[in-house]
C-alpha cells in the first residue's frame, strides 16, 4: 500500500489548486473511491474482474452471495468509477474501469488496482472461477461439435470470412516481419485461410480445440494439396505449443468464442519469435445477444482498448489497426501486434 500513500501528497496538492467547485467535486470523487475500496468483498470483486468480465449471476455464484447484496456492492463500485458495465441482451456484465477516474484521481486508482492484483484469492473462489471458465469453454465446444457442418451458415450470420480475409492477408503481407518461416493459425475453422497462409510460409500449424472443425480443415487442406500444414487438436495451452516459435500468429474470429481471451493472448505471445507479429481479427463490441445461442459466442465483441490492454500485459504493442463495417451492422477489427 506504499504506492497509495505516496500518491496522497500529490493528490492533495492537485485538489487544493482547483477552483472551489471543482475541488468539491474532486473531494466527493475521492471520498467515493475510498469508500468503495474500504471493503474486503469489493476488493476481491475487483481482483476477479482483472482481465475478464462477469454477469451478475456469475458473480453471485463465484462469491456465494445473494443478488441484492452483490448488486449493492457493484453499485458502490460503479459510483466510484471502478467498474464499467455493458448490456448483453437482458444481462449486465461488469469489468474493471481502467480509465474511469477524474485525471487527478487516476494515479490513485492505478495504485489501488496494483495493490488489488496482489491479493491472493481463497482456494474455494479460485476453484469456482476455474469451474465457471470450464463451463464456458464446454458450451462453446459443444456448439462447434454440433454445428461443424453448418460452420459457413453460422459464420455468415455475423461476418463471413470473405468480408475480412483479403484485409487480413494484406496486413500479414505488409507486416514488418524479420522472417516468414513459420505461422500458427489458432482456430482455423473450415480451413479457408490456410489457402492464404500455406504459400506464404514454409511451415503452417493449425490449432483447434474442436475435433470436428479440425477434421474439416484437414480435409480441405488435403483437397487443396497443402502439404506444409500440421494440425494440432487442443487449445492454446496444449503441451505441443511449448516447443512452437512462430514468426506470425493469426486468430480470425476466435477470441469471442473463448472463455478467457486474455489468457489466449498470453499463451500465443509465448509462442512468438522475436520480431514476430500477432494478427487478431474479431468483432467490436455489439449488443446482439442472439449471437450467443445462434453462433456459439461467449463474448459480444470487444472494445478495441480492451484488446490493446490485454496485449500490453503480455509484452505486445499495437502496430496497426483496420476497422471494417459489415453489411449486417457488425464492425470487425483487424489488429496487428508485435513485441514491445
Amino acid at each position: 500500500m506504499l504506492s497509495l500513500l505516496h500518491s496522497a501528497p500529490m493528490l492533495a496538492s492537485a485538489i487544493n489548486e482547483q477552483p472551489d467547485a471543482m475541488a468539491t467535486e474532486s473531494l466527493d470523487s475521492l471520498v467515493s473511491l475510498c469508500k468503495a475500496s474500504a471493503d474486503s468483498l469489493r476488493l476481491q470483486v475487483l481482483r476477479v474482474l482483472r482481465g475478464d468480465s462477469f454477469g451478475v449471476s456469475e458473480l453471485c455464484e463465484l462469491f456465494a452471495i445473494r443478488q441484492p447484496a452483490l448488486s449493492h456492492h457493484l453499485k458502490v463500485l460503479a459510483a466510484a468509477g471502478l467498474v464499467a458495465t455493458r448490456r448483453e441482451g437482458n444481462s449486465i456484465f461488469y469489468s474493471r474501469a481502467e480509465l474511469g477516474q477524474r485525471p487527478e484521481l487516476q494515479g490513485l486508482q492505478d495504485s489501488l488496482f496494483t495493490a488489488v492484483d496482489a491479493i491472493v484469492l481463497p482456494d474455494e473462489l479460485v476453484n469456482r472461477m476455474a469451474a465457471l471458465q470450464q463451463r464456458r469453454a464446454a458450451n462453446s465446444q459443444d456448439f462447434f461439435r454440433n454445428n461443424a457442418d453448418k460452420f459457413r451458415e453460422q459464420q455468415d450470420l455475423i461476418a463471413s470470412s470473405e468480408q475480412y480475409a483479403d484485409t487480413v492477408a494484406q496486413v500479414i503481407q505488409d507486416a514488418p516481419l524479420a522472417k516468414r518461416e513459420s505461422v500458427l493459425e489458432v482456430g482455423p475453422g473450415d480451413g479457408a485461410f490456410l489457402d492464404v497462409l500455406s504459400p506464404g510460409f514454409a511451415r503452417v500449424i493449425a490449432l483447434d480445440n474442436a475435433a470436428a472443425m479440425l477434421e474439416t480443415a484437414r480435409a480441405r487442406a488435403n483437397d487443396r494439396g497443402l502439404t506444409n500444414v500440421r494440425f494440432i487438436h487442443g487449445d492454446t495451452g496444449h503441451s505441443d505449443l511449448q516447443a512452437v516459435k512462430a514468426d506470425c500468429i493469426v486468430a480470425n474470429m476466435v477470441l469471442h468464442h473463448t472463455p478467457d481471451p486474455a489468457a489466449v493472448l498470453r499463451d500465443i505471445a509465448g509462442c512468438l519469435n522475436p520480431g514476430g507479429v500477432v494478427v487478431i481479427t474479431d468483432l467490436c463490441s455489439h449488443d446482439q445477444a442472439w449471437a450467443r445461442e445462434n453462433c456459439g459466442d461467449l463474448w459480444l465483441g470487444f472494445a478495441p482498448e480492451d484488446l490493446a490492454k490485454w496485449a500490453g500485459r503480455v509484452g505486445l504493442t499495437d502496430i496497426a489497426s483496420v476497422y471494417l463495417a459489415q453489411r449486417n451492422g457488425f464492425k470487425v477489427q483487424v489488429r496487428l501486434f508485435g513485441h514491445q
